[in-house]
């Protein structure tokens, strides 16, 4: 590990407040990754979201089914000032360390730093309250969001009185028909529904048979609305309704980690040493749940080839690692035994590094060279990780599915390769070449970053998700007084 001298000595030698709030950012983000808990990091992700002042310019399709693209201009003011005093319920299909509710708690953070009134619901809670939840709900609850349970006259109050509900995932719709009963139609026209799943066991009609009614829907991605549209109408037999296309942000904190060059370097010192990976080696870095979904197998498959292909051509190239962060070591499935039984096979255990799942990315994004983002069939509905990994001016490996086509720029900030086996070689062979031209992973890493100032910063986020409030709550208020 660095020692802290050497960081002191490298911001030069100063104990102002910038070296102060260096100091205990670098503190917070080695606590979280020596306790690998996720909720530790969670804590430290969300802790202090604050918008930058933007201008909200929205586009609107004709028909009710077309797709809204939301974009942002920069003008003084936070978007989101219109929200306050608003009551806004949050319904969320669970309370868990999963992309779909910290997104949620996001935009409760939001609102509530604007004054909005925020109530939070989660349709199906457990009976045993566990680490995590209490840790997440005492986290919304420290920053005035209110929690209630999702059954009761309390909820129904609520629900009827709020100027806006939010739905968050499609598996959010079963609470409509369960809690509500007989007061659906009442809130159905103040009700946006945010979108994440890409999965075609999401659709089903006990779920979704009331988004035609809502207010509008909004999505993660192009790719992921379109296949929306198209399979609520082919399978369904339903419209979507007004759809917006909202690309998420990268966290200010997250960006504040990214653009501190001690702090990269401090925790990518501290991360190499604790896997016992050189300074000059390179490393390829997946950074999600371990599941077949998100494809870590045939990530292994690929990166075995390419040391394969690096022995053969007997090229000269920084030893390669890979590092699959996602694990989780209280219990480990099937798949990610098979993952570690290829690993043993092949003989490659010096080289591949498991680490169990945590939210506290940037000191593995500042550890790593490369971001490997490798999910299978439709791919992501967005993936945060690959803006995550941008902002670190790393170059992105993807798959040509989902809402990664939407993010990387193929040859420019990154390189893609078909989804499925048949990714495989090309995929080695793209981790082979970004390991022999090292100025193709600067260059790619350089572009990157820009793309995140220009597109995928928490004030664009922001900016985009104001614009679709106001014209949700728009319409919620002429249809009250039709």
């Amino acid at each position: 590990m660095a020692k802290p001298s050497s960081a002191a000595a490298a911001s030069g030698g100063g104990r102002g407040p910038a070296h102060h709030h260096r100091t205990r950012l670098l503190l917070l983000l080695l606590l979280a990754v020596a306790a690998c808990a996720s909720t530790a990091g969670f804590l430290l992700r969300g802790a202090m979201l604050d918008p930058c002042d933007v201008d909200a310019r929205r586009g609107s399709g004709s028909s009710a089914a077309a797709v809204a693209t939301t974009r942002t201009g920069a003008v003084a003011g936070n978007p989101l000032e219109f929200m306050r005093s608003k009551l806004v319920l949050l319904v969320s299909h669970e309370l868990s360390l999963s992309g779909g509710p910290l997104l949620l708690m996001e935009l409760a953070f939001l609102l509530r730093q604007v004054g909005s009134q925020v109530v939070w619901i989660t349709n199906q809670r457990s009976e045993e309250t566990n680490d995590v939840t209490y840790s997440l709900e005492h986290k919304m609850l420290s920053h005035g969001v209110q929690v209630l349970p999702a059954r009761g006259h309390e909820a129904i109050d609520t629900a009827l009185k709020a100027d806006l509900v939010i739905l968050n995932t499609a598996v959010a719709g079963k609470w409509l028909d369960a809690v509500l009963k007989d007061h659906v139609p009442q809130v159905l026209p103040k009700i946006l529904w945010w979108i994440h799943e890409m999965r075609g066991h999401y659709f089903k009609l006990e779920y979704v048979k009331h988004l035609p009614l809502v207010a509008g829907a909004m999505i993660d991605s192009h790719t992921t609305a379109e296949y929306w549209k198209t399979r609520t109408h082919d399978r369904l037999k339903i419209q979507m309704p007004q759809t917006y296309v909202v690309h998420l942000g990268n966290s200010k904190e997250l960006m504040e980690v990214a653009e501190d060059n001690v702090a990269r370097r401090v925790l990518r010192e501290h991360i190499r040493e604790s896997l016992g990976v050189r300074s000059e080696d390179l490393v390829f870095a997946i950074i999600n749940s371990v599941s077949r979904g998100k494809g870590q197998d045939l990530f292994l498959q690929a990166f075995y080839q390419g040391v394969q292909l690096i022995e053969q051509k007997k090229l000269k190239v920084p030893t390669m690692h890979a590092v699959v962060v996602g694990s989780d070591i209280n219990a480990q499935t099937k798949f990610e035994t098979q993952l570690r039984d290829f690993v043993v096979k092949n003989g490659i255990q010096d080289r591949v590094h498991f680490v169990n799942k945590t939210l506290a990315v940037a000191p593995y994004l500042a550890a790593t060279d490369v971001l490997v983002q490798n999910s299978q069939a439709r791919g992501e509905c967005f993936g945060r990780i690959t803006i995550e990994a941008m902002a670190f001016k790393l170059p992105v490996l993807g798959t040509a599915a989902g809402g990664t086509t939407e993010i990387v720029v193929d040859g420019s900030t990154g390189l893609l390769h078909p989804a499925g086996k048949e990714g495989v070689a090309p995929l080695a062979k793209n981790m082979v070449r970004l390991a022999s031209h090292e100025e193709d992973r600067v260059s790619m890493g350089r572009k990157g970053y820009g793309r995140v100032k220009e597109m995928f910063m928490e004030h664009h986020m922001a900016g985009r998700i104001a614009a679709v409030l106001q014209e949700v709550l728009q319409k919620s208020r002429e249809h009250s007084h039709s």
